[in-house]
C-alpha cells in the first residue's frame, strides 16, 4: 500500500479533510519564507485534530538547533523532514527519525545521495527549482534508478491526474502532495484531497491486480 502525505496544511478544515480521506501523514512547514509556513504553536493546535496513527511531519530548511527544538517541543511525536542543504551530520544531530529531500535534476546521483543519508527513514524526491521545494513542478521520473535500496517518497507536482502514473513508474513507498490539492497557496480543497487519495488507492488496486511474471 502506498502511503500518502498531505503537506503544507494551515487550516483545521484541511487537516480534517486529509484525515477523512485516509492520509497517513500530515505535513507542517516550518520555513518562514514559504507561503504555507506555520509557527510551532499553530502546528500544535492543528495537530490536536490528528487521530492515532496519522503522523505529523515537520518540514525544515537549513534550520538552527533552536528552530528544530521549538518544532519538536510543539510536536514531540513529529517526523522531521530536512528540505534544504543539510549534511548527514546536520540531519543526525537531533537524534530523531527523519526524511531527507533530494532535489532531482540531470546529473544527480541518487544512489550516492541515499548512501550518504543512510540513516534517513526515507528519501523524498522533489523537483529541483530555484529556492527550496518543488514549486509544483514534476521532475523526470526516469532519473530514479531502480536499484535504490532506500524507501522513496515521490513528490513534486503530483495531483490526482498523474499520481497513478508516478506510482507505476517509480514504485515509491509513499507519495507527497501539496500544491496539487490546493485552490491557492496554503489553502487546500477537500474535494481535491479526496480525489488524490482515491487515485492512489485505485493505482494500488491496479498494481495488485497485475499478474506476476
Amino acid at each position: 500500500m502506498t502511503r500518502i502525505k498531505i503537506c503544507g496544511l494551515t487550516r483545521e478544515a484541511d487537516v480534517e479533510a486529509a484525515v477523512e480521506a485516509g492520509a497517513d501523514a500530515i505535513g507542517f512547514v516550518f520555513y518562514a519564507k514559504s507561503p504555507r509556513a506555520v509557527t510551532p504553536e499553530r502546528a500544535r493546535a492543528l495537530a490536536r485534530l490528528l487521530p492515532p496513527f496519522v503522523t505529523p511531519v515537520g518540514l525544515f530548511v537549513n534550520a538552527t538547533d533552536a528552530e528544530l527544538q521549538a518544532g519538536l517541543e510543539a510536536l514531540p511525536n513529529m517526523l522531521v523532514q530536512f528540505h534544504g542543504d543539510e549534511t548527514p551530520a546536520d540531519c543526525d544531530r537531533m537524534r530523531r527519525p527523519y526524511l531527507r529531500a533530494a532535489r532531482m535534476a540531470p546529473g544527480v546521483d541518487l544512489l550516492d545521495f541515499a548512501t550518504r543519508f543512510s540513516n534517513a527513514q526515507a528519501i523524498l524526491l522533489d523537483a529541483h527549482v530555484d529556492g527550496y521545494g518543488g514549486g509544483g513542478k514534476v521532475f523526470d521520473w526516469s532519473l530514479v534508478p531502480p536499484s535504490v535500496s532506500s524507501r522513496l517518497v515521490l513528490s513534486g507536482g503530483l495531483n490526482a491526474a498523474n499520481v497513478a502514473d508516478g506510482i507505476a513508474r517509480v514504485r515509491p513507498w509513499a507519495v507527497d502532495v501539496s500544491s496539487g490539492v490546493e485552490v491557492s497557496k496554503g489553502i487546500k480543497s477537500a474535494d481535491l484531497i479526496h480525489e488524490f487519495c482515491n487515485a492512489v488507492r485505485l493505482a494500488d488496486g491496479r498494481a495488485d491486480a497485475e499478474p506476476t511474471r
